[in-house]
């Protein structure tokens, strides 16, 4: 995208957000309007394609921060009175006559001003691509520009997490187009360099005393021009196909994690490096196990025999069973730890299954059971709050 484009465009509007929104709410926003005009959910609808077009280009520059930074010093520059308009409607900096349309116009010839060659164009261009100081060189050709990135949301099982799975992903975006295989170009022919930038893709030119330098509007930026268009893409280099993916998620992936494909996100236009492809992980619960890091967590239920007199608990394991040896006069609530029986870690070790005892209190008695227990209560010492029954004295 160009100079020109941040200037113009307020890309927290398109978002729905204010220009003070946290990275999350910005990525929350983005994640809402992407789904609701994905072309998926859309077909044929060419207007919400386009939405989704302008959602992605703002969640671009928003969700880099770096980018983002950037993108609000040039909007404050121009919004806080640096550049005022002239009797022509353009913008006059420090008394010296001057157009902002001079920033993003055709192509002219060359010459050097006194800020050495560079000028105003330098500045934006310090501040696009991250360059800074040093004096004086011409605005760098964009050249072939770079695909978007791709996000994707994937379910998981809880056991396919635990234990990494490969799944095939299908996804309905750009792709190389096969005819010209990226090249945006008739079979036959090749792209020729630009006759205005001469292949550079950047022109220069002088305006009163300063002097820019700025993509060249003949090509884009690109260095070169496509005479005949290729019949598929006509000359974008990429068209829209459905394409599948075989997906290796590691073991140990958590809920939310975000997995980074290089490469396989939409393709450059006309042969520019093909963007990422981000893989948004939501693992389904699992009825029996839980998780913390590495560990599992199991909750099972003992009896109050079984908790007063010990017992030895079998339970399962996401891989079979292990089990577990209770001790005397275990209290509810009490953790068991089988070691080595959670999610395995990148370097070989596991995490461990923690099981959780829960001493289950019978609804209702039978008779038998009944007389029992207060025989029991009979020849067992009371509960040890003798603490709590002298606060209690001191209100009779």
């Amino acid at each position: 995208m160009s100079s020109k484009d941040w200037i113009e465009k307020d890309y927290y509007a398109v978002l729905g957000v204010e220009k003070s929104a946290s990275s999350d709410e910005i990525k929350k926003s983005y994640r809402k309007l992407a789904r609701e005009s994905h072309p998926d959910h859309n077909p044929g609808d060419p207007l919400a394609e386009e939405r989704f077009k302008a959602v992605s280009e703002a969640y671009a520059v928003l969700g880099d921060e770096k980018k983002r930074r950037e993108y609000d010093e040039m909007r404050s520059l121009f919004g806080s009175g640096a550049f005022r308009r002239n009797a022509r409607g353009g913008a006059q900096p420090g008394g010296v006559p001057f157009d902002v349309s001079d920033l993003f116009g055709g192509a002219a010839g060359g010459g050097e001003g006194r800020f050495g060659g560079g000028g105003l164009g330098d500045l934006f261009g310090s501040i696009f691509t991250g360059g800074g100081g040093g004096g004086g060189g011409a605005a760098r050709p964009r050249g072939p520009a770079r695909g978007r990135d791709v996000e994707t949301e994937v379910a998981l099982d809880f056991t396919d997490a635990v234990r990494g799975v490969t799944l095939p992903l299908t996804l309905r975006s750009a792709g190389v187009c096969e005819t010209c295989h990226g090249t945006g170009a008739k079979p036959g022919t090749q792209p020729k360099a630009c006759p205005v930038c001469h292949g550079a893709g950047v022109t220069t030119r002088n305006q009163g005393s300063f002097s820019f330098s700025e993509p060249c509007r003949n090509c884009q930026g690109v260095g070169t021009i496509v005479e005949e268009k290729c019949p598929e893409c006509h000359g974008s280099g990429g068209v829209t196909k459905t394409r599948t993916l075989n997906v290796r998620f590691p073991a140990g992936v958590a809920d939310g994690q975000r997995i980074r494909l290089a490469g396989r996100g939409e393709p450059g236009e006309r042969g520019g490096p093909a963007g990422d492809l981000f893989v948004q992980v939501k693992v389904r619960p699992d009825e029996l196990f839980g998780r913390t890091g590495d560990d599992l967590t199991l909750t099972v239920p003992i009896t109050f025999a079984e908790a007063v007199l010990g017992t030895d608990l079998r339970v399962p394991t996401l891989d079979g069973t292990v089990t577990l040896r209770v001790p005397a006069g275990t209290p509810s609530g009490r953790v068991l730890r089988a070691r080595g029986k959670g999610v395995v870690r990148k370097d070989g070790r596991a995490g461990d299954l923690l099981v959780t005892l829960d001493v289950a209190v019978p609804a209702k008695l039978s008779d038998e059971a009944r007389s029992a227990l207060e025989a029991f209560t009979e020849h067992t010492p009371p509960a040890a709050r003798e603490h709590l029954d002298a606060r209690v004295r001191r209100f009779s």
